[in-house]
């Protein structure tokens, strides 16, 4: 029986976070909660962590307005960042001007570097995923990362209610990247943006060789 509501392959793609459409109209429109403002505005655990480590390649998906992405430019580090909305890729190419790095307007999960990634940096792109997705997002990361590597960001754990943010269970996160990662680091974040507020943990995960 047709219940009347919409399934979500039945609703138009500005309204299904899968697609690109979805996040050009937030882009477009201003609408972006997730953004910190600035490079001024990113988490004490980002700065914490990238000032002890090396200069490395770095991977940084859904990279939106790529703040991120300038600053381990600056630092030294070889970066990627990409982003399949091209709302989201022109206000990074803004912030971006005269960097050294790659920027890609493209699909994470199709994107298939020479050789893999010594990290990956995770802010704000799984919960943007619908919950559908995450199998396959471990999938790539497990491609992505080189053994040895790391993946290490921002994860919004929590209650599984609606989204996005999706919030990701505890034990659900574990399942997810524990047969290809193993968490080094795990701490809540005191100084998330009011969207994600009390579920952000800063975590790195060790790709098992």
């Amino acid at each position: 029986m047709d219940s009347g509501v919409p399934s979500s392959e039945q609703k138009p793609a500005s309204q299904r976070p899968e697609t690109p459409d979805f996040w050009d109209k937030r882009f477009a429109e201003g609408v972006m909660p997730w953004d910190v403002g600035s490079c001024d505005g990113l988490p004490q655990a980002f700065r914490r962590f990238f000032a002890a480590r090396p200069a490395s390649r770095v991977l940084v998906p859904g990279c939106g307005t790529a703040y991120e992405a300038a600053l381990l430019d600056g630092a030294g580090h070889r970066v990627t960042a990409l982003d399949f909305s091209r709302e989201a890729v022109a206000k990074a190419e803004a912030q971006l001007a005269g960097w050294g790095g790659t920027l890609l307007c493209a699909d994470f999960f199709a994107h298939a570097p020479e050789t893999a990634y010594d990290l990956v940096f995770e802010r704000a792109f799984l919960c943007a995923l619908p919950r559908k997705l995450w199998p396959d997002y471990a999938a790539a990361m497990a491609r992505l990362v080189a053994p040895g590597g790391l993946l290490a960001g921002f994860f919004i754990v929590g209650e599984e209610a609606g989204g996005p943010p999706f919030a990701c269970d505890p034990a659900r996160l574990e399942a997810l990247l524990s047969p290809h990662f193993m968490r080094e680091e795990d701490e809540l974040v005191g100084d998330s943006l009011p969207v994600f507020a009390g579920k952000e943990r800063w975590q790195t995960w060790r790709r098992r060789s």
